[in-house]
């Protein structure tokens, strides 16, 4: 029986479920929206709901407990730099999960988890700045 147990082990371990959750609570700080299966997007909403709140705490422990969640200290800069002082007069409720459809090869359901209140421009900028800086380097080094 299944009492008692209150989350989805999504055929992982706990070390996998762990490291998962880490790194989509880690695209979602940085993209502020991101698409995957319902049930992961419901399981990954309370991970980051308390980073969320530990980023408005913002004293020093509350900054190791997110590096030792998100394991970037990149990402906690913009958790504790942006995102905190964000929502510091919003009691909870820092994310929205919207069904979107039926995944194509296998029908799982989707769904996009985002932030409230989010920068639009946030998702993708992070990847289109590793771009532009990769895209500088080569034509440096061609030109050298």
């Amino acid at each position: 029986m299944n009492h008692g147990k209150a989350h989805r082990r999504f055929n992982r371990s706990a070390e996998h479920r762990k490291a998962m959750f880490a790194n989509m609570a880690q695209a979602l700080i940085t993209h502020e929206q991101i698409v995957t299966t319902l049930p992961k997007a419901k399981d990954l909403r309370p991970v980051v709901e308390k980073l969320i709140t530990l980023g408005k705490r913002g004293d020093l422990h509350a900054r190791r407990q997110a590096i030792a969640e998100v394991r970037d200290v990149v990402v906690v800069r913009k958790l504790f730099d942006v995102i905190g002082p964000r929502y510091k007069e919003r009691n909870g409720g820092y994310t929205r999960i919207i069904k979107a459809g039926f995944r194509h090869g296998d029908s799982a359901p989707v769904a996009v988890i985002e932030l409230v209140d989010r920068d639009v421009e946030a998702k993708g900028a992070a990847d289109l700045a590793r771009h532009e800086a990769t895209k500088a380097a080569t034509e440096e080094t061609a030109a050298a």
